[in-house]
């Protein structure tokens, strides 16, 4: 970092954050804006590594995993050098919290690219993603809920733009589901119906504390994001059209009963990654299960989430040091 960058006040930082999680390795670079307390987006890209294939069987990230992430955090590098990055900030979620050698896959992850991926906890999963939700809104509705669909781990978070109220991580994602219960696609009837049980098992014991703010929910991640891409008849993603798209129940609904009966070649003829097609059923029962069983009769969709919640504290500590 240039010297004059790191002792001018209210100078903009150019950050990279990834998320590294169970299904999909999240990149946002961002510039700071400690004048103005904006987190302006320069570029973001997603890529689907599985980095949590088996990790619920065997409790050890894969050695085909671990390339995958590798070669999905050599481009990244490449990137943010491209596009002159100051510092990479990368962390990781529920397949690295279970994996038994999740040091030395992080160490070597970090001799190949130079980028250091730190482990956090559900709790701090949770929290970086409650206010990376709405960072940048001129004005969030209060209280909100947060629900963040991971592969492996599903976050639930309530509270204001100033402080959380509550705030859980259920072991509850849509590549744990699809391992755990599902030996086909579609999943027969009675390994739907297995899953969906597990899912409600979890979320009875959750939701009560989140009743006062079923009326203001954001939904982030992938499968929210994918669920709106669907539900908008669009073949691509595009991230203009599904920020702040308003999801109805209904809809999720009627997504989760086509979902059930259909093949993988016919999930990716929706326009759903291959990387993704195989755990997106699972991923729409956990938010419809969600959405029923909370009262939710409609959600709006957050392309942000933990990435930017990331750049948000790291804005934070930009101000009180300007």
């Amino acid at each position: 970092m240039s010297p004059i960058l790191k002792t001018m006040p209210n100078a903009t930082e150019r950050i990279a954050c990834i998320d590294v999680g169970t299904n999909t390795a999240l990149l946002l670079v961002a510039d700071l804006e400690p004048a103005t307390g904006k987190i302006v987006t320069v570029d973001h890209r997603q890529t689907i590594v599985r980095l949590g294939q088996k990790v619920d069987e065997h409790r050890m990230i894969h050695p085909e995993a671990l390339e995958r992430l590798t070669a999905c955090m050599t481009e990244y590098r490449k990137l943010c050098d491209e596009l002159g990055v100051q510092r990479i900030l990368a962390v990781g979620t529920s397949a690295l919290r279970d994996a038994a050698n999740r040091d030395e896959v992080i160490a070597a992850v970090k001799s190949a690219t130079g980028i250091e991926i730190r482990c956090i906890s559900g709790e701090d999963e949770a929290a970086l993603t409650f206010f990376g939700a709405v960072a940048g809104l001129p004005e969030a509705p209060e209280p909100f809920t947060v629900i963040d669909i991971g592969g492996g781990s599903t976050e639930i978070i309530m509270g204001t733009a100033n402080a959380l109220e509550s705030a859980v991580s259920m072991n509850v994602g849509s590549v744990r589901m699809t391992e755990r219960f599902c030996t086909s696609q579609p999943p027969s009837p009675e390994e739907f119906e297995a899953a969906r049980e597990e899912i409600d098992r979890q979320l009875a014991a959750a939701l009560p504390p989140f009743f006062a703010g079923r009326q203001q929910v954001f939904g982030v991640a992938g499968t929210l994001n994918t669920i709106a891409q669907v539900c908008l008849g669009d073949r691509q993603f595009d991230a203009g059209r599904v920020q702040g798209f308003r999801l109805e129940y209904d809809a999720v609904h009627e997504l989760v009963e086509q979902l059930r009966a259909m093949t993988i070649d016919e999930i990716v003829a929706f326009g759903i990654p291959e990387g993704r097609a195989d755990v997106f059923t699972m991923g729409v029962l956990i938010l419809h299960q969600f959405m029923r069983m909370l009262g939710v009769g409609s959600l709006t969709v957050s392309i942000q989430g933990l990435r930017y919640g990331v750049a948000q504290r790291e804005l934070q500590k930009l101000r009180r040091r300007s």
